[in-house]
């Protein structure tokens, strides 16, 4: 598949997603919108893909919407770089953000996040339904939203206090400064903060523990669990939900796999694919009507 604002390539096990408009600090816009959720499409289609990496090209991750609309650049009625014309989705508008977060939140593969430089707007709440965020020294955070009149989107306002809880998310959000990779990191936004020539390669390194040793299903399945849980009434529902997929997972052909192997102190070879075997009672996310395409 073609892309023109993103580059998505797969190299042993690892996809790796890069926001490519170094020229405008890869600013998102309705492309790279379209593009980014294409491209979380073929990670999941993909058995050979274990996990994604998204990170951008040049000094930035994000800098936010491309404000080369000037003043129509959120207008939902005039501005066709960030909506493309289209008006709603089962009844009622969805922001372009958000219609990436709520793919990135239904991956079937986890996802790091290798943030490079300036995070801002879109840019850092595309990260918030990613798994994991690694952050340069050199990066910056902003959720800028109320300094340019609109509100916070991209479900941020649901993903943002359960990453790093109301009171830290409502300081952040209602300032709407930009703030360094240090504040991200005391603020549990991010969870480790590196030098900028190590920032990929600990991003790889993390992506690799996954893709060696673990089984595909297993992380699917634990990846849904895990943001489902963030939601569920009570820990009584979070254990009838793994208790159903641990007698599934138990007599399946993984976990005799993953026993055996640790038994006979050798690698495993787990046999079963993403793409088949994952179980009927992995708890459900909707599907298309949020994804605007």
């Amino acid at each position: 598949m073609a892309f023109t604002e993103i580059e998505y390539g797969v190299a042993d096990g690892i996809a790796t997603i890069t926001l490519d408009r170094p020229h405008r600090l890869n600013a998102f816009t309705y492309t790279m919108r379209r593009e980014l959720i294409d491209a979380f499409d073929l990670a999941d289609a993909d058995d050979e893909v274990r996990a994604v990496i998204v990170t951008g090209r040049g000094r930035a991750f994000c800098a936010g919407a491309d404000l080369g609309g000037g003043g129509d650049t959120f207008n939902h009625d005039r501005s066709e770089e960030m909506f493309g014309g289209e008006d709603t989705v089962d009844g009622s508008p969805r922001d372009g953000g958000g219609t990436v977060a709520l793919r990135i939140a239904r991956s079937l593969k986890p996802v790091i996040a290798a943030i490079n430089g300036p995070a801002v707007g879109v840019g850092v709440t595309m990260t918030l339904p990613m798994d994991i965020r690694i952050a340069s020294d050199t990066a910056r955070f902003g959720f800028v939203f109320a300094r340019r009149g609109i509100v916070t989107e991209a479900a941020s306002s649901w993903f943002l206090p359960r990453l790093v809880g109301i009171s830290q998310a409502m300081e952040w959000a209602v300032t709407g400064r930009v703030f360094p990779a240090a504040e991200a990191l005391q603020g549990r936004l991010v969870s480790k903060v590196v030098a900028p020539d190590e920032l990929l390669p600990a991003a790889h390194a993390l992506a690799r523990e996954i893709a060696d040793n673990t089984s595909a299903v297993s992380v699917a399945a634990i990846r849904r669990l895990m943001w489902s849980g963030l939601s569920a009434d009570s820990p009584w529902e979070a254990h009838r939900a793994d208790s159903i997929l641990m007698r599934d997972f138990g007599s399946a052909p993984d976990s005799a796999e993953g026993v055996t192997a640790f038994l006979e102190k050798r690698p495993a070879k787990f046999p079963m694919k993403v793409s088949h075997d994952l179980p009927a009672a992995l708890p459900s996310w909707p599907d298309n009507p949020y994804e605007l395409r």
